[in-house]
């Protein structure tokens, strides 16, 4: 089963929308949400709270929340809680090739390889 991905409310434009475009080529579609999609994931939901729901959901969340999210993990694996994982983006990424990296990863790769960890998107 291919991996599940969702997009931090910062994510919600540009990304969101080549994903969109990428999913209907048709070819290796992916499973992605936004923050602000579901009721229990609303817009301006807080760290804590997304890694909560990304864990429950088990959703790699993507996010540029560098500064902050790395201690949000870190307080939330101290809890006894897990993450299947956390992508970062660097500023300026091609959404080409960042869209060309989920695909990668949710279709040749296993959960396991992400768990509570945060990963940097090399592009």
């Amino acid at each position: 089963m291919p991996l599940r991905f969702v997009l931090d409310e910062n994510q919600r434009g540009l990304l969101w929308r080549a994903a969109v475009r990428h999913n209907q080529a048709g070819v290796g579609p992916l499973d992605l949400v936004r923050v602000g999609d579901s009721p229990d994931l609303p817009l301006g939901a807080n760290d804590s709270d997304i890694l909560r729901w990304s864990e429950r959901e088990d959703r790699i969340l993507v996010s540029f929340d560098k500064t902050t999210m790395a201690g949000h993990l870190a307080d939330h694996l101290q809890a006894g809680r897990h993450s299947p994982g956390i992508f970062m983006l660097r500023r300026g990424a091609r959404l080409s090739q960042v869209v060309a990296h989920l695909v990668l990863v949710a279709f040749a790769s296993e959960a396991g390889e992400w768990h509570d960890r945060i990963e940097f998107i090399p592009y």
